[in-house]
């Protein structure tokens, strides 16, 4: 099986339903993160597994093509600079946290953008 499409299979069904888990139980999904940047000891963990995970993606694929698959590439080196930047700079991560959930339009189109690409990724890997 192609590697672009056995990650599509991870990570598209995953993306879909976190962001769909967002958009129907909004209130509750806000009070998970309202908590989750209360605790730098949660912020530097979740560090380490974005970055083994942005890692793991950008041994495995890091190419860099003009196709659907260059899609994954990117969330490699995202989860790559996000897991850095939780864990070395923990407090950035809670203030930019903090200043993220008094944006509720942008949320809202964060969580519609994480649907649609999670949606694609699941057609793609499923699918195509």
């Amino acid at each position: 099986m192609d590697t672009s499409i056995l990650i599509a299979k991870y990570i598209g069904p995953v993306m879909l339903v976190a962001a769909l888990a967002g958009l129907l139980n909004r209130d509750q999904i806000m009070a998970i993160f309202e908590d989750f940047i209360k605790s730098p000891a949660l912020i530097f963990i979740a560090g380490v597994m974005t970055l083994v995970m942005g890692l793991t993606l950008v041994i495995f694929h890091n190419k860099w093509v003009a196709d659907w698959t260059v899609i994954i590439t990117i969330f490699g080196w995202i989860g790559i600079a996000g897991g850095i930047m939780r864990m070395a700079f923990p407090m950035f991560a809670i203030e930019t946290g903090k200043r993220m959930l008094g944006q509720k339009k942008m949320l809202f189109a964060i969580a519609v953008l994480n649907a649609l690409l999670g949606a694609f990724l699941t057609y793609k890997g499923y699918f195509a």
